[in-house]
C-alpha cells in the first residue's frame, strides 16, 4: 500500500509540473506578442489645448471619460458628413428649381427665373438650360406713373464730343469725291479708341457726302426729345403700326420712319399716306442722296447714328423696319435704362456669343463676300480680339441689333460713332463690329445686354416685301472682283477692306469655330 501511495503521489507531482510549465510557456508567448505590438498611443488624434494638451482622445485610456470621448469623436465626424451631404442636396434642389422655372411656360414661374444671373448664364453655357424664344418682360405696371429722370446721366470719361464735318478727300495725291463716312486714316481710327475728356471723331455726315434731310424735316425733328426711330430702304418693307402705346407715350415720343426715295414711292403706292408724310403714327423722314451703293449699309445710318440725325433727342429707341412694336416705349426706357441706371441697352444674340462664330455664320448664309469677311476678322484678331469666353466682362460679344435703346450722352454717342466707323470701313454686318468696339474701349463703356427671350417679346416680326440679294454676297474668292467683275466692289463703303493695312495679316490665323446651333 505504501508503494502504491508513493507512485500515485509521483503521478500527481509530474502532472502538476507539466501544468506549471505550460502556464509559463503561455505567459512568455503573450509577453512576446505584446512586445511586438506598436505603441498605439503614438497614433492618438491630438488637439492642442484639449484635455490638458494631450489631444482629443489623449490621457489615460483606463479613465472613465475615454469611451465618451470616442463617442464624441465619431459623432462629430458623422455630423460633418451628414451636413455636407444635406448642403449638396440643397444646392442641387435649388439648381433644379432654377432650371424648372426658367424652362416653364407659365408666366408666374418664368418671371421667377433670373435670366440675368450668373447661375443662368453658367447653366446655359453647359447646356442645362435652353433659353425660351419668348418670355415675359418685367415692365412697370402703368406708363402714367413712370417717373422720368430730371437730369441727364453723368458722362464718365468723355464730357465733350465733336465731329469732323469736312472730308479730307486727298488720297494718294489725287482728289476724290467726299464720302459720307470720310476718308478716315488708320491712325485716326486708332486714336479714336483712346478716351479723353474732349474728343473729335469721324461720325458720318461729311459735307456733300449724301444723306441730306429736307429743311422741313430738319425743323420738325428739333422738337423731338424722345424718339422711336425705324427705317426702310430700297422698298423692302412697309411701315407697321405700333400697338399698346399709352396716351402719355403718344404725346411724349416722336415716331420717325427714315426712308429713301425708292421706299417712299413704294409706300405711297401700297399704303395710305396722309398729307404726303404720315403713315398712321409714323412721320416719314426722307433721306436724299443715299450715301452707299448697298441698301443694307444705307440702313445703318439712321440705326447707329440716331443721335446725329436727331441731335435734339435725349432718348431714342431703334426698331428695324420689318418689326411691329408691341410694348409701350416709355415702359421700355424704364425697364432697360432707368431701372438699372444704364445709358445703352441691346439684346443678346440668340445663338452666338463669339464674333468669329457669327462671322462664320455670315459666310455660310451668304451675308457678304466670304474673303472680305475673313479679312475683316483677321484685322480684329491682329488687334487682339479674343473669342468670347465666360471670363469676359460682357455676357456676349454678339448682339441682336434690331432693337437699340439709348440715352444720348457723350460716351454713348461716341460708342455709336466708333461702331458706325467700323461698319463704314469694313463689312456692313454691324453684329461683327459691336463687340470689337466694346473690347477697344477696355470695359469703360457699360451697357445692359438683356435676355434674347425678352427681345422677342418686344415685337412681332413681319416678312420683307421681297428678298434682299446682292451680287457681292455670293463672292467666294478675291479673284471674282477682277476683270469684268470689278464693279462688284463698293465704291463708297467698305474701303478699309481694300486699303493697305499697316501690318502683315498673312500670318494671322483665325480661331477655330465650332458650329453650336443648326439655326446659326
Amino acid at each position: 500500500m505504501p508503494e502504491n501511495t508513493v507512485h500515485g503521489g509521483g503521478e500527481r507531482y509530474c502532472s502538476s509540473s507539466r501544468a506549471v510549465s505550460m502556464d509559463n510557456d503561455v505567459h512568455r508567448s503573450v509577453l512576446l506578442r505584446a512586445s511586438r505590438r506598436p505603441d498605439r498611443s503614438n497614433y492618438s488624434f491630438k488637439i492642442k489645448g484639449v484635455d490638458g494638451g494631450d489631444g482629443f482622445l489623449g490621457g489615460d485610456k483606463s479613465s472613465s471619460e475615454y469611451p465618451m470621448k470616442v463617442i464624441w469623436k465619431r459623432g462629430f465626424v458623422r455630423l460633418l458628413l451628414v451636413g455636407g451631404i444635406l448642403w449638396m442636396l440643397l444646392i442641387l434642389v435649388v439648381l433644379l428649381f432654377h432650371i424648372w422655372t426658367c424652362q416653364s411656360s407659365l408666366v408666374f414661374l418664368s418671371a421667377i427665373c433670373n435670366k440675368d444671373s450668373t447661375v443662368f448664364q453658367m447653366l446655359h453655357t453647359i447646356g442645362l438650360v435652353t433659353p425660351q424664344h419668348r418670355c415675359s418682360i418685367p415692365l412697370a405696371n402703368d406708363p402714367e406713373k413712370v417717373v422720368i429722370p430730371e437730369k441727364k446721366s453723368p458722362s464718365n470719361f468723355v464730357q465733350s464730343l465733336s465731329y469732323f464735318e469736312e472730308d479730307d478727300a486727298n488720297t494718294n495725291g489725287s482728289q476724290s469725291s467726299p464720302l459720307f463716312g470720310g476718308h478716315q486714316s488708320w491712325k485716326q481710327r486708332e486714336d479714336s479708341f483712346k478716351l479723353k475728356s474732349s474728343m473729335k471723331v469721324h461720325c458720318g455726315f461729311m459735307e456733300n457726302g449724301g444723306a441730306e434731310m429736307s429743311p422741313k424735316d430738319v425743323e420738325y425733328v428739333k422738337k423731338c426729345k424722345f424718339v422711336v426711330a425705324s427705317g426702310i430702304f430700297d422698298g423692302y418693307d412697309t411701315p407697321h403700326q405700333p400697338s399698346n402705346v399709352s396716351p402719355r407715350s403718344k404725346k411724349l415720343f416722336c415716331f420717325l420712319m427714315v426712308v429713301d426715295e425708292v421706299s417712299l414711292n413704294f409706300i405711297k403706292k401700297n399704303v395710305s399716306v396722309r398729307d404726303e408724310e404720315w403713315v398712321g403714327i409714323w412721320r416719314l423722314i426722307l433721306l436724299k442722296n443715299p450715301p452707299y451703293d448697298e441698301p443694307r449699309r444705307n440702313g445703318k445710318v439712321p440705326k447707329i447714328l440716331t443721335h446725329r440725325l436727331f441731335p435734339q433727342a435725349l432718348y431714342s429707341i431703334w426698331i428695324d423696319g420689318k418689326m411691329e412694336l408691341i410694348v409701350d416705349p416709355l415702359l421700355m426706357l424704364e425697364r432697360y435704362l432707368w431701372r438699372g441706371k444704364y445709358t445703352f441697352a441691346i439684346a443678346q444674340h440668340k445663338h452666338h456669343k463669339n464674333i468669329y462664330e457669327e462671322a462664320d455664320s455670315n459666310k455660310r448664309r451668304k451675308r457678304y463676300a466670304r474673303p472680305l469677311i475673313d479679312h475683316h476678322m483677321k484685322i480684329y484678331r491682329y488687334e487682339g480680339l479674343e473669342p468670347w469666353n465666360p471670363l469676359k466682362q460682357t455676357k456676349s460679344d454678339v448682339p441682336e441689333g434690331a432693337i437699340i435703346i439709348r440715352e444720348h450722352t457723350p460716351l454713348t454717342n461716341l460708342f455709336s460713332c466708333l461702331w458706325f466707323n467700323e461698319v463704314n470701313l469694313f463689312t456692313p454686318r454691324d453684329q461683327l463690329s459691336f463687340g470689337f468696339v466694346v473690347y477697344r474701349l477696355k470695359g469703360n463703356f457699360k451697357f445692359f445686354m438683356f435676355p434674347n427671350c425678352e427681345y422677342n417679346s418686344i415685337f412681332i416680326l413681319h416678312p420683307h416685301t421681297r428678298e434682299h440679294s446682292s451680287k457681292i454676297e455670293w463672292v467666294k474668292s478675291l479673284n471674282e472682283f477682277k476683270g469684268n467683275n470689278s464693279g462688284l466692289k463698293e465704291s463708297r463703303g467698305g474701303l478699309g477692306l481694300w486699303a493697305p493695312y499697316p501690318a502683315d495679316l498673312n500670318s494671322v490665323i483665325l480661331p477655330p469655330v465650332a458650329r453650336t446651333s443648326k439655326a446659326g
